[in-house]
C-alpha cells in the first residue's frame, strides 16, 4: 500500500505522519511506499519544522526528509492520499485527472471518524504542546491505516 500525506507546507503534520507510518509499516512487515508533500512553494527543500523534529525525536522517529510540492504524478505512485485539512483537500482535488484519482483522496481524520471530514489542527503557528497533540492524533490515525493495510498488503 503506497500512502502519501499532504499538509500545507510539508514541514509539520505530513512529515510526522510519514515517519510514523514508515515505522509502523516496517514493524508490521507491510510493503509500500510512504511519503509526504505540500502545496506551499516557500518551504521546498526545507527540513521539517524544529518543533516537529523535537516531538519526533522524543518518540523515536527520524524526520530526515525535505519538503516537496505535490505533483499530479503522485496520483500514479500512491494508492491513498491523506490530506490534513479542507484547503489541502481542495488543492489535491483540483489536480485530480479522473474519478480514480479522486477516490484516492481522503481526510486523514476520516480513518478515525469516517465521513466526518474533520481537519487535523495545524501546529505551525502555535507551540510545542500543540505539536504533541497533533502527534498523538497522527499516531492513532496511522494505527488505523496499518490495520487497513494489513488486510491486503502484508508480506
Amino acid at each position: 500500500m503506497n500512502v502519501l500525506f499532504i499538509c500545507m507546507g510539508n514541514i509539520c503534520r505530513s512529515p510526522l505522519a510519514e515517519a510514523l507510518l514508515k515505522k509502523k509499516f516496517s514493524e508490521n512487515n507491510i510493503t509500500g511506499e510512504v511519503s509526504s508533500a505540500g502545496f506551499e512553494s516557500f518551504f521546498i527543500n526545507e527540513p521539517p519544522d524544529s518543533r516537529a523534529r523535537e516531538v519526533a525525536e522524543k518518540h523515536g522517529l527520524n524526520l530526515a526528509g525535505r519538503a516537496r510540492i505535490f505533483l499530479k504524478s503522485d496520483f500514479d505512485r500512491f494508492d491513498k492520499i491523506f490530506v490534513m485539512d479542507t484547503q489541502n483537500y481542495r488543492d489535491v482535488l483540483d489536480l485530480a485527472r479522473s474519478e480514480q484519482d479522486k477516490r484516492k483522496i481522503d481526510y486523514m481524520l476520516n480513518v478515525l471518524e469516517p465521513g466526518r471530514n474533520k481537519t487535523m489542527p495545524d501546529p505551525f503557528r502555535s507551540g510545542l504542546k500543540d505539536m504533541d497533540s497533533v502527534y498523538f492524533l497522527l499516531d492513532k490515525a496511522t494505527d488505523s491505516i496499518v490495520d487497513m493495510a494489513k488486510v491486503n498488503y502484508t508480506v
